[in-house]
């Protein structure tokens, strides 16, 4: 039934565009004209995704419920990516896009607080048209090519962004982009009012990267070993070594890259490796999201045959929660 309204309102609007050319360009018929084009614009965009409120809006409650409930272990990733964003979406004239950088070891929640953001920032969330990600070891995979890729990434920006000043771009495997690309989209990420015509300061540009996960992990590690609390843990105790270790790893696509020298990252977010607890929530999470009935002692029993590190402690899940799906298939 969806798919006949559809065809209707395609048709109806091929219709409208039709009957407005028919007619003579006066007075009478042209205001006519105009209304009828109006009403196929409305109806088009009611049905195909536009780059306005109806297909774009912000659900600050509903991102600070769904990383409260659904992102598990990550206190600090949690509250600055809430208040980061948030404080984005209200500001009516920010000054640049926003530009966070996540980092951590996989399986943390990385890929998971973006498909998060983009659920609770369009009717679409990740299905939609104004979000594009990049996958590093996908799409700019060859070296030699490298100045064919800055030029294509800076023709993609800047025509998405003209097409929807906001759009969402997602960088992933950052660790593996060749040093240097990314510096191409620098001047897009600054604070120009615009460029060539083009205001960029309502896009918001994500980073994602294992780079940095050693430091994490040994703050967390270190945290443990004193007997403190893991919720202790604050942004200020890895925020400023994060960033310095990125930018001078050489196996890094932000290797001495202008973004952090000239501070266009506003936040680089650490997640936390996560521990025995966290893999259990993680199997709970799933199970219903299968549609089972969550069981205590079925997750119990895939969490224990996972690998934890380090060897003597056995503290934190090797691949995260990464690989609770496919191992919760077998289990159950």
């Amino acid at each position: 039934m969806k798919a006949t309204y559809k065809a209707y309102f395609v048709y109806y609007v091929l219709i409208s565009s039709v009957f407005v050319n028919a007619f003579e360009p006066i007075s009478t018929t042209f205001v006519v004209g105009l209304g009828v084009a109006a009403v196929g614009r409305k109806i088009y965009n009611y049905v195909y995704e536009s780059c306005d409120s109806k297909w774009i809006a912000f659900n600050s409650t509903g991102l600070e419920v769904a990383l409260d409930r659904k992102l598990f272990g990550q206190h600090v990733a949690s509250r600055v990516i809430q208040k980061a964003v948030t404080g984005f979406m209200n500001n009516k004239n920010p000054k640049k896009p926003l530009v966070l950088s996540l980092h951590g070891w996989t399986g943390t929640g990385k890929n998971f607080v973006s498909q998060l953001i983009a659920e609770n920032l369009y009717k679409e969330g990740m299905a939609s048209s104004f979000i594009h990600q990049f996958v590093s070891t996908a799409h700019f995979p060859h070296l030699s090519q490298i100045e064919n890729y800055k030029s294509q990434l800076q023709q993609w920006v800047k025509g998405n962004v003209t097409n929807c000043p906001r759009s969402m771009f997602i960088f992933d495997e950052m660790d593996k982009m060749h040093p240097g690309l990314i510096d191409c989209i620098k001047p897009y990420l600054d604070y120009y009012e615009n460029l060539d015509g083009v205001s960029y300061r309502q896009a918001i540009f994500i980073f994602l990267s294992n780079a940095g996960g050693e430091h994490i992990t040994q703050v967390a590690l270190d945290f443990w070993k004193e007997g403190r609390d893991r919720e202790e843990i604050q942004l200020q105790h890895l925020e400023p070594a994060l960033s310095l270790s990125v930018f001078n790893n050489k196996k890094s696509g932000l290797w001495h890259t202008s973004l952090i020298d000239k501070n266009l990252v506003d936040f680089f977010i650490p997640f936390l490796p996560l521990e025995y607890r966290h893999v259990l929530l993680c199997g709970m999470a799933e199970m219903s999201a299968k549609g089972l009935e969550p069981d205590q002692d079925v997750v119990d029993q895939m969490a224990r045959e996972l690998v934890y590190f380090p060897k003597s402690d056995k503290i934190f899940s090797v691949n995260g929660c990464k690989t609770i799906g496919g191992k919760l298939d077998y289990y159950t």
